[in-house]
């Protein structure tokens, strides 16, 4: 059963300007260490970071939480499984409330935009 479904749409250059305006301050808060290097090793790394950027968000909608609830953001990891398929890894408070669902992440690039699609299941 469906339990939330979630989607966002982010613009590459405004996390580009997060980026370059609040470096680290802004990156730490939002990205795990694995994502900054996946990210940084990428010939458009703020085309990926931004991905990653919406499918937190997406994420915080299908869970019905937003960024008001107890998971930060860092608890909500975009990896990529052998084939390049991303998918999402939870930790912490997200891992307790939402590890036991199915999650579903589909993510989309087309020039200066990112979406990110996330499927909650039980």
């Amino acid at each position: 059963m469906i339990e939330g479904v979630g989607i966002d749409i982010t613009e590459v250059s405004r996390i580009r300007k997060s980026i370059e305006d609040y470096g680290e301050f802004f990156t730490s808060k939002i990205f795990t260490e694995d994502e900054l290097r996946y990210c940084s090793e990428k010939p458009n790394p703020f085309q990926h970071y931004a991905a990653r950027f919406a499918a937190k968000e997406a994420f915080s909608k299908a869970a019905g939480t937003g960024w008001n609830s107890d998971f930060s953001w860092q608890e909500i990891e975009v990896i990529n499984e052998a084939s390049g398929k991303p998918r999402l890894r939870l930790g912490g408070v997200s891992l307790e409330m939402f590890g036991k669902k199915r999650i579903f992440l589909s993510l989309s690039h087309s020039g200066d935009y990112v979406t990110a699609v996330v499927v909650i299941e039980s």
